[in-house]
This record gives structure tokens, sequence and C-alpha cells, in this order.
């Protein structure tokens, strides 16, 4: 079902059937008339028509070519064709060039109701996937994870709070954060889930094609604009719309998006008439958004629009916690995307994660995970998997050794654990292969802290 009340506008040069259609409807449109084709594309210019009810033989340009104007400029416009005959050739000609269905003018007025009601339901659904083909990340296998940090419990009954209001949210936090995924969280508890989510990152887009992008383009607005184009704010009408790094955002399209916030239309590049349009904006950066008011590089007026419900989403290192849910996440998500068996990550190898500092937060996480499922040939994650400088990070915080000393205990320790994971964690097994006293391996087990790593293996293999 439609959102708004549809635009309909009769083109037809007599004036009796323009009265009919118009009573016929007018009750559930919004209706519009024009007695001759170039009256009609005049007022496409300055009005936002969503279906013609266009005749065939009309003063001046005819009714084809008028259908042929408006396939090029307008593609998301429904077309019905209108003749004072039925003639089976017309309505070839008719479909031929695009229009959604040809009638004669002696229809009948409930299966012209009808028609009319199908081909808004066929504009929405052509919307509906313009908006899912500009969503490059499938939804289905993005969500955000939960887990027993009381940072992110926070932040959780916060969005319990405020996600089936129509309030603006700002999300704060570092790149890598999981700033969308929340979004995407919020949208999914609104109260209208169903609805558009359409995900924008201002800071990946070229500068010039910024515009383009959130407001759309009309034809031959600019050099390469060869068709009518709706932008991001269009597309997530009804719904969504989450402008990721507001803060890269140009100091005159903020103005543009203070006035879409604030009186709910906008205006296409080359366009001359606003575009109602209605949506529930969040918006995120990593940006001080405070100090770039100060400086001149954010508007006062816009950061005061958008600050309506701070959320800050703090970084991993500050919700560590949480790391082990998060890995096992990740493990799963990989192991099915590349056919593996993995079963775990070690605990002693989440201890080890735990140490590191995460500068790229959950997304450097999520990359490690995937890395590793993708080149391990074992049925766990453990130490040995690791990068050094996570090791190394393990070893820092106990600060006994110098870096020689925790080069060369980290290479022991993962020389180690691969003659285990090759003998099938069998001590006894692996001493032997190492040419070594089982007394001396079970010793440097123990100073390694990987004993219970072998054991609790062994134990599911």
């Amino acid at each position: 079902m439609s959102l708004r009340r549809k635009t309909i506008l009769i083109v037809d040069d007599d004036e009796g059937m323009r009265d009919i259609l118009t009573a016929i409807l007018k009750r559930d449109h919004r209706v519009l008339r024009a007695f001759s084709g170039e009256a009609a594309l005049q007022m496409m210019e300055k009005e936002d028509v969503d279906l013609l009810m266009l005749d065939v033989r009309l003063p001046g340009i005819g009714g084809f070519d008028v259908l042929r104007i408006v396939r090029e400029n307008y593609p998301l416009v429904e077309v019905i064709m209108i003749s004072a005959i039925n003639e089976v050739e017309t309505a070839v000609q008719a479909m031929k060039h695009g229009a959604y269905h040809y009638i004669a003018k002696d229809f009948d007025y409930d299966a012209l109701r009808s028609l009319v009601m199908n081909a808004v339901e066929r504009q929405d659904l052509h919307r509906q996937v313009m908006m899912l083909s500009a969503q490059v990340s499938d939804q289905s296998d993005r969500e955000f994870v939960a887990g027993p940090s009381r940072a992110t419990r926070e932040v959780l009954e916060l969005v319990a709070k405020v996600a089936k209001l129509s309030a603006t949210v700002l999300i704060l936090g570092e790149s890598g954060t999981g700033k969308e995924l929340l979004a995407r969280l919020i949208h999914r508890h609104s109260a209208n889930p169903d609805a558009p989510f359409v995900p924008i990152n201002l800071a990946a887009i070229p500068r010039e094609l910024i515009e383009s992008t959130l407001f759309g383009h009309e034809k031959g607005s600019f050099t390469g604009a060869h068709r009518q184009q709706l932008g991001k704010f269009e597309l997530a009408g009804g719904g969504t719309l989450f402008l990721d790094e507001i803060g890269d955002l140009r100091l005159d399209l903020q103005t543009k998006l203070l006035r879409a916030i604030q009186e709910g239309e906008i205006e296409r590049v080359g366009g001359t008439k606003p575009i109602k349009t209605e949506f529930r904006l969040i918006a995120a950066t990593n940006v001080d958004l405070e100090r770039a008011v100060k400086e001149g590089t954010f508007r006062e007026d816009l950061y005061y629009r958008i600050n309506v419900v701070p959320v800050r989403l703090p970084p991993l290192r500050e919700r560590i916690e949480d790391l082990p849910d998060l890995a096992r996440f990740f493990l799963r998500r990989y192991t099915a995307k590349f056919h593996k068996h993995i079963q775990d990550v070690a605990d002693s190898t989440l201890k080890l994660l735990q140490a590191y500092n995460w500068p790229g937060n959950i997304r450097e996480l999520e990359n490690l995970i995937e890395r590793l499922v993708a080149v391990s040939e074992s049925d766990w994650i453990t130490d040995a998997d690791l990068p050094l400088e996570m090791q190394f990070a393990h070893m820092e915080a106990s600060g006994t050794e110098s870096v020689l000393e925790r080069a060369l205990t980290a290479f022991e320790r993962n020389f180690i654990l691969r003659a285990l994971e090759r003998s099938g964690w069998n001590v006894t097994a692996t001493a032997r292969a190492l040419g070594i006293p089982l007394s001396t391996l079970k010793f440097k087990m123990d100073r390694l802290d990987i004993r219970e790593i072998a054991r609790k293996l062994r134990g599911n293999t």
C-alpha cells in the first residue's frame, strides 16, 4: 500500500472525459488535468507526478510521443493509455513503448479504479526494488552483537527506549565500532521495521557526487545525467535514512540536509519543484562535532537538530568482556561462508585477544577471524594461529621479558602447539616427534601455559 496519496495527471483534450476521470479518481488520489501533451510535460516539470492517464490522440504532440518522452525522463511514472476505440494494434504499440496498460473510453468505472490501484502498487514495488538494490550489504547477515559488558547493556537499554520513536538519533563512536549495525538494530525495533533502511557512507562518496546521491537529479542537470535518478532521501521514504560519517558533509549540503529534516522536503539537482519526503534519520560520526562547530566546519543549527538522542558506542577496548561473544559470532559466520568445520576458539586464545588494544575495533576483530578461518586447516583456533603482535600484547602486559625474549617465547609456544596439533594433542607422541624427553615437554608446556589447551583440545578430538 502506498504511503502517500498518489498524484495522477489526466491528459485528454476532451473536457468531458477529464471530468469523468477526475470524478472516478479524486476520492483516492490527487488529480491534475492537462488538455494537451505540451501542457502535460510542462506540468510534470513542476509537479511530482506518479501516474499518467494519457489519451492516444491529442492536438499537437501525440500521445505516443508524450509516452516516449515520459519513459526517457521519468522512468518511475506509470502510464495508462486511453483511446476512443479498442484496437489491438494500438494496444500493442502502447505496451511496446512502455505503457503500463491500455484501455478504451467505454471502460467500467470499478475496473478503472482497480487498474489504477494496480499501477500504483507496481510503482511502489519498483521503488522498493530500487531501494533494495541500493543496499550493497545483505541485511540478514548483519546484526549488532550484544555481549555481557555493562557498556553494551547501557547502549541497548537506550535503544529500547527510543527505537519506536521518530526522534533523530546521533551515534557517536570510533571507526569500526559497529555504528551502522546499531542503526540497523534501531530500525528493526522501530514502529515500521518493514520499511526501507537506506545506509550511506558520506566519506566513501566522491564530493562531486554526494548531492546527486542524496537528493537525486533530473535528466540533463549535469554532464552524464542521462535520466532522472531518485536520491537516498526518496528511497528511504517512510523508513530510515542512515547517514554515516555525517561530519564529512560539505557545508552547502548541510544547509540542504537541515531543510530536509525541518521542512520534510527536498529538491533534486536540476529540479524546480520541492518533493515531500518523510523518513527517520539516524546519523553517525567519529568526529567531535562540538569542536567542528567551533572551527566552523559544521553548522551549529544542524548539530543541534541531529543531536536529539545521542548514543555513544564504546570502542572494543572499553567493552572487552564482549570479545568472546563477538569472536564466536564471526567464527560461525565465516566457517559457514568458507565451508569449514572449526569448532571454537580456545579459551587461552580469547585471553590473548582480550589483551590486545584493538585500534580498529570490531571491524579489525572481524577481519582477523575471517583471515584465521580462511587459512585454518584444524578444528580449533588456537594461540599459534594469532599474529605475533597479539601474542606480544599479552606478554607486554606481564612486563617480565625483553622484546627478543618475547619473540623467542612466542615462537617456542607456537612451535609446540603446532607439534601437538599434528600429533592429535597426544603429549607422548609429540615429545617423541620433537625428539625431547616427555618430562622436558611437560615442563615447557607448564611454563608456556599450554598444558590446559592440549588437555581440552585432546578431549574434543
